[in-house]
């Protein structure tokens, strides 16, 4: 009986330094809430590319934790990040925007910011000379990306006369300016600038219509201590530049920059 003892006691032992081990020999997981907005997060080759599909790796790796992209519907954004289906929001997310009149500094917890950008006005080119300004889109019927940005200024926009179409993402907005079903739509203008006027959509152009600047930074839940670390690669990444040379490869060199006063 004793030696039985001893052989189960033994196994038991041996499963727990397996489990161990394994747990020790594993990566922390860093999984991604992204929707498809090029040239931030897109596929292409049957797999995620992009500025910030990359730079969360470059991130990942320096911290040595695996990195993960899942998809999202934008609006159920923190509904995922609560739920812990996603660590964070990295996907060309607004820091200096506001959700229902909440800003979303209030709402999660900010990187530092490290991309300049703007919503812009998208429209069919045959209607250029119609919209010239935000005036000229009041009363009209918008296309936005539900919980974006866009969709805040849209609703600005068009005011209370105006209409408001949702779409599951930014690039579906091109579909419905194209289609006719929209006057115009409100998306980022990095994505504004990379698909109107190009391929399918080269009968939209982005409108001579000027609005606010914004700023990207990535989303954690308030108190997640990652985004501290995660700043401090930010910092490294930028100041030794890396992050130019990654900003260069898609095109946007001009929109890099680095503000430390989101993060703190």
């Amino acid at each position: 009986m004793k030696k039985i003892f001893s052989l189960v006691l033994a196994l038991i032992m041996l499963s727990g330094v397996m489990v161990l081990t394994a747990s020790c020999g594993g990566k922390d997981k860093l999984v991604c809430g992204i929707t498809d907005y090029e040239p931030m997060n897109y596929i292409a080759g049957g797999e995620w590319v992009g500025f910030d599909t990359d730079f969360a790796k470059l991130v990942g790796s320096r911290l040595g934790m695996e990195v993960e992209f899942q998809e999202i519907e934008w609006a159920q954004k923190y509904s995922e990040l609560e739920s812990g289906a996603i660590r964070c929001i990295w996907n060309g997310f607004t820091a200096n925007a506001s959700e229902d009149g909440v800003a979303r500094t209030e709402i999660v917890d900010m990187s530092y910011s490290y991309m300049l950008n703007q919503q812009c006005v998208v429209i069919k080119a045959s209607r250029a000379g119609e919209f010239t300004s935000e005036a000229s889109l009041a009363g009209k019927t918008a296309a936005a990306e539900k919980g974006s940005a866009g969709e805040d200024f849209a609703k600005d926009i068009i005011g209370d006369s105006g209409t408001i179409i949702d779409s599951a993402a930014q690039i579906n907005t091109f579909v419905e300016v194209k289609s006719g079903a929209v006057d115009f739509a409100v998306v980022d203008i990095l994505l504004g600038q990379r698909i109107a006027g190009s391929g399918d959509y080269s009968d939209l152009v982005v409108a001579n219509i000027v609005l606010e600047s914004e700023v990207y930074a990535i989303g954690f839940k308030k108190g997640d201590k990652l985004r501290d670390k995660v700043n401090d690669v930010i910092k490294k990444l930028y100041d030794d530049g890396t992050l130019m040379e990654l900003a260069t490869k898609y095109g946007l060199e001009n929109s890099l920059t680095l503000d430390t006063s989101f993060g703190k």
